[in-house]
């Protein structure tokens, strides 16, 4: 994967003018990395129309290129309420942005052999050896009714990354198994304990049997949870120590500490398209368990860093947080014809021709694969006719959205259109 760009665009239905840095790495004019200053601006045009239309509040984009920072740009408010003008440093809820972070501390681990891609997650929770899949079938009077099947094969660490788990979110459906489901990583994390979660998803028919359909869901969490038996600490000091200290990323974590609080970026406190009033979680207060699906806080500063370590195979300034053929076999394509949308892989999403990779599970390789959903993250690559990269990209969807959105949001696609022109 070669360094060529980054775009950030932090829209947590939130979404001034240009600053010269993003946490440290370089800056440079648009046209030295050879884009187009005017072409750029056309992001932030559409944002503050967006906001003029009461869409979201503000929002926070970055776009690199070659490493440099070309563009950074604030819009509208980080809290319309208060009138307080978005600002660049914003803490913004990252949400499901948390996934590729607690994926690369899993991946990170499997370096160390401490655990294997085709581990099955009953070597960390047993009781998942006894799970069912749950099948919906209509009775003679016309009555749908819940049958259970046995498992083909056990879930696998790989599935928990890909999301070909056959776990799901409660919101992502209204069949009977989905009723069955919390809502989502926020409701989880605030309603259950990390082992109280465990074992209510051991006890609850899967969606799907493992590793034949890709389902949005609650894989990270699991994920995460299995970092933290293997570890034997809190995926926060995980997260921390192999992810947010090496590459500086001073404001990123679970819990927003009270000297950063007026900082944080407020969404609209009514659902644009329902009217309905709108609450997020109050990140300042703990959650009942670090939730790896969706629960961290952070920046667009702190996050185009954490990208340009994935863009740079691996490290970033002499910090090294995953082996270059770990992050090679991470953006691959292997969902292959399960995969829904333009290719995803293990935390990260990819644009080009479909392909199906092996999993390569040894001690010594630093192979494997993860696929995670588009819903907020986009991490990728746009290709021209020539099939050369133009653009990798990484983009934030707006925590304002309807339940039920489906992944991979045209507004994702329109942004990083305007940026390969």
């Amino acid at each position: 994967m070669t360094r060529l760009a980054i775009v950030l665009a932090l829209i947590l239905s939130l979404v001034a003018p240009p600053i010269a840095s993003a946490n440290g790495l370089p800056t440079a004019k648009p046209e030295q990395v050879g884009l187009s200053a005017e072409r750029l601006d056309r992001i932030g045009q559409t944002l503050r129309a967006d906001v003029e239309r009461g869409r979201i509040a503000g929002a926070v984009v970055m776009v690199a290129r070659k490493g440099r920072v070309a563009y950074s740009h604030a819009v509208g408010f980080r809290d319309k309420a208060a009138g307080a003008p978005m600002t660049t440093d914003a803490i913004f809820r990252l949400a499901s942005m948390t996934k590729p972070i607690v994926t690369v501390a899993a991946l990170s681990l499997y370096e160390e052999g401490r655990l294997l891609i085709s581990d099955p997650v009953s070597k960390y929770f047993p009781p998942f050896a006894k799970l069912q899949v749950g099948v919906e079938r209509i009775d003679a009077t016309g009555k749908t009714v819940l049958y259970t099947v046995p498992l083909d094969r056990e879930m696998t660490i790989q599935d928990l990354m890909r999301h070909t788990s056959g776990l799901t979110y409660g919101n992502r459906g209204t069949t009977q198994v989905h009723k069955l489901y919390p809502e989502s990583s926020n409701v989880a994390s605030q309603t259950l304990t990390g082992d109280e979660l465990i074992d209510r998803l051991s006890k609850v028919p899967l969606l799907h049997q493992p590793g034949t359909t890709w389902e949005y869901g609650l894989s990270v969490d699991v994920l995460g949870r299995v970092v933290e038996v293997v570890t034997g600490k809190p995926l926060a000091q995980v997260l921390e120590e192999r992810i947010y200290r090496p590459l500086k990323m001073t404001d990123t974590g679970f819990l927003l500490p009270a000297e950063k609080r007026a900082r944080l970026a407020q969404p609209l406190p009514t659902h644009p398209d329902t009217g309905k009033a709108y609450t997020v979680p109050d990140p300042a207060v703990p959650r009942k368990f670090d939730c790896g699906g969706g629960c961290a806080v952070g920046t667009a500063g702190d996050y185009v860093r954490f990208a340009q370590m994935l863009l740079n195979h691996g490290s970033l300034d002499g910090a090294r947080v995953l082996g270059t053929r770990t992050v090679d076999y991470m953006t691959a394509d292997h969902l292959g014809s399960i995969s829904r949308g333009p290719g995803l892989h293990m935390g990260a999403r990819r644009r080009g021709p479909p392909g199906e990779r092996p999993l390569v599970d040894s001690r010594l390789g630093r192979r494997l694969l993860l696929a995670r959903s588009v819903r907020h993250v986009l991490v990728g690559r746009s290709q021209g006719r020539d099939g050369r990269r133009l653009v990798d990209a990484v983009a934030v969807r707006p925590a304002l959205q309807s339940p039920r959105q489906e992944p991979g949001v045209p507004g994702d696609h329109r942004i990083a259109r305007e940026v390969q022109c």
